[in-house]
């Protein structure tokens, strides 16, 4: 089933003038942040071939990414750090970074369906969609955004801790990421609170 606007409409049809769909990205790997995004899309020019970003290639994100940015009338992006994922829990700091998704949009939205079934705290109306990614367009948007915003964070770590590989598993546990686990231990971008890392590292202060 291919992504569609009628939830957005039938929101906006009941009095919510601003909806927004959202996503995150980045729960599971071992090292990065988790990234939010927030995307209102305008009726009238919503970009065709929106979908799940896990089901699309690179190219194609990087293309609807672009066209995402220059149709719709408001996105935000919102992450929680590795650190903060320490010490708040993964399931917190994925709460705060779509918070700070919706609070990074350039006006308030008024109602905001989120992918799965775990919605932030939100001052406007909220609603949970399980698989909203790959039914409705405004939320696939959202997926589509927070990956190819997370692969670029993940793009820059790997500059700056280039033992790792980040820019080739952006920081999922792959067998080539878990051997420099091995080899060199963990950096800051590094999740201490996950397993493998758990038990056996701390996580440096400051």
């Amino acid at each position: 089933m291919a992504a569609d606007f009628q939830r957005e409409l039938a929101a906006m049809a009941a009095g919510h003038a601003r909806v927004a769909g959202m996503d995150e990205v980045g729960r599971g790997p071992l090292a990065g942040p988790v990234v939010a995004a927030a995307v209102v899309l305008d009726p009238a020019r919503i970009p065709p071939g929106l979908g799940d970003s896990k089901t699309l290639t690179a190219r194609r994100r990087e293309a609807l990414f672009g066209q995402i940015l220059d149709c719709a009338e408001g996105v935000g992006i919102g992450s929680a750090s590795a650190a903060e994922i320490d010490r708040l829990n993964i399931r917190q700091a994925t709460l705060l970074a779509m918070r700070r998704a919706a609070a990074a949009l350039p006006q308030p939205p008024d109602m905001v369906f989120v992918d799965g079934n775990d919605p932030p705290e939100l001052p406007c109306a909220c609603e949970a969609v399980i698989g909203g990614d790959r039914l409705l367009c405004s939320v696939a948007a959202a997926s589509i955004v927070a990956k190819v915003m997370r692969d670029r964070m993940m793009a820059r770590l790997a500059l700056v801790h280039p033992a790792y590989g980040f820019a080739a598993h952006a920081g999922y546990g792959t067998a080539a990421h878990r051997a420099a686990l091995t080899a060199y231990g963990p950096c800051p971008a590094h999740r201490y609170s996950f397993a493998p890392i758990k038990g056996v590292w701390t996580r440096p202060a400051g």
